[in-house]
This record gives structure tokens, sequence and C-alpha cells, in this order.
């Protein structure tokens, strides 16, 4: 499996919130273009802390329906990476080697795992390579 790009949570928190009009149209276009063109992926992780944020902490929660349907419209297109020993395993080489978290490793994993070139997220460091992923802020002014 190789797609060019992993998005990580943050973008999907900011399309679903639309709090801020500039990132959630940056969110908008990431992830409409991921799911026309196949070329971005997510992870089982992402689909977790996705629905949970928009459950349990959205300023403007969605209704059970809503959910579902953003379940099913974007996020299944996008979901390639399922959790194995091996994810695992690159998560905490990962995490020993550049002292993230154990969750940030996971979404670093990830993105090796799927072959990607880009890590869409503004939780690490721009600009940042890491075995042949490069770490990009879209969300950076």
């Amino acid at each position: 499996m190789s797609v060019e790009s992993f998005l990580d949570t943050n973008i999907f928190v900011y399309q679903l919130e639309r709090l801020d009009s500039r990132k959630a149209d940056i969110a908008d276009e990431l992830i409409a273009h991921g799911i026309e063109t196949q070329t971005a992926c997510i992870s089982f992780q992402v689909i977790q802390e996705c629905l949970n944020t928009a459950i349990r902490k959205a300023e403007v929660p969605l209704s059970e329906g809503e959910m579902r349907r953003y379940l099913v419209d974007v996020l299944n297109p996008l979901y390639r990476v399922q959790p194995d020993l091996r994810l695992y395993e690159k998560s905490l080489q990962v995490r020993f080697r550049y002292r993230f978290g154990f969750y940030d490793s996971l979404i670093v994993a990830s993105a090796i795992e799927a072959g990607c070139e880009t890590l869409f997220t503004e939780d690490l460091s721009h600009g940042q390579q890491i075995e042949g992923v490069t770490i990009v802020n879209p969300f950076r002014a």
C-alpha cells in the first residue's frame, strides 16, 4: 500500500468544528483532494480520535446521524492503516528514537507503514523528515 499523504486528526477536527474558517477551508481542501484522488489516508487511530472529539469535546456536537454519515462518507474512504504488531513495533522505534509521545509516534508509524511522502499535522515539527516522510503543517501561516 502506498499513498502520497497521511492526514492527522486535527485536520478533521478543524473541518468539523469550523471555528477557524481559514483552517476549516484548508482542511476541506486536503480531505476532498485526498478522497477524490485516493492519494491520502488515515489510520484506525485517526478515526477513533476524530469520533471521540466530535462526540465528547466538540463546540458544536454532531448528532448520531451526522456522525454516521461523516464516518461513512469522509473517514471510511481514507481508512487504510489497521493495527498490527509490526505497526506497534514501528511506533516504539519512532517513540524512542525521536522522543515523541506514544500516540504521535503511532501516527508517524502509520504514515511510514502506508508509504506516505507527507504527514499533514500541526502537532509535530514542520519540515522534519522521518524515514522518508516529511511532516507538513498545512495551517502554518
